[in-house]
């Protein structure tokens, strides 16, 4: 939601997935995104040892490296809206990214200098959809699961602040706009009119 990266993992995913005669398209993809499954579980389930998954995965990592570095995936006015958001809430990344990965996304960019905090896959014990991701950053925060709003551009995000007791917005974007966003107490089409629904609450 912050970076566009989303369609380009999946893109890393799908390619590397070809290669061990796996069809997986979009669809089929953020279905197990929604669900906290991996597409991995597509390449058990067709006999490819551990071993060669392990092998792949890093194939696909590489990939997804080279997408980041080459492809455009910043998203018009953020940092206008954190800089309008900071002065009135204190904000935390929570991801479900790799901390390797987080760091070279993040690395030339001044997202995280408007955050207190950042989560990635690392720190938790349970990814989205379970509730200990956004648990978790209460709990830095000090705070009460009904003293916070999530922001969030997938049903996996959703289904975790959901689980958590939080209310969850969600900002569309082109890569998960079809998907079920039931339960979300408010879904938006841009980033950019989120100051001002907060400013209402």
């Amino acid at each position: 939601m912050l970076v566009d990266t989303e369609y380009w993992f999946f893109r890393a995913t799908q390619l590397t997935m070809r290669e061990l005669s796996v069809d997986l398209d979009q669809q089929t993809y953020l279905a197990y995104q929604s669900e906290g499954k991996t597409t991995w579980d597509m390449a058990k389930e067709t006999g490819f040892s551990q071993e060669t998954i392990d092998k792949y995965k890093t194939r696909r990592y590489a990939l997804y490296h080279k997408y980041l570095k080459e492809e455009n995936i910043e998203i018009p006015g953020i940092l206008d809206v954190l800089k309008t958001l900071a002065k009135q809430h204190h904000m935390a990344i929570v991801t479900t990214t790799r901390r390797i990965d987080f760091n070279l996304i993040h690395q030339n960019r001044q997202i995280v200098n408007y955050m207190q905090f950042v989560l990635t896959i690392e720190d938790y014990y349970h990814p989205k959809p379970h509730p200990e991701p956004y648990l978790t950053a209460v709990s830095r925060f000090q705070a009460e699961p009904e003293d916070c709003i999530i922001v969030e551009d997938s049903p996996r995000g959703l289904k975790s602040a959901v689980a958590a007791g939080i209310d969850c917005i969600i900002v569309k974007n082109h890569f998960t706009s079809q998907q079920d966003f039931t339960g979300a107490h408010l879904v938006l089409d841009s980033i950019g009119e989120l100051p001002n629904i907060l400013r209402k609450m």
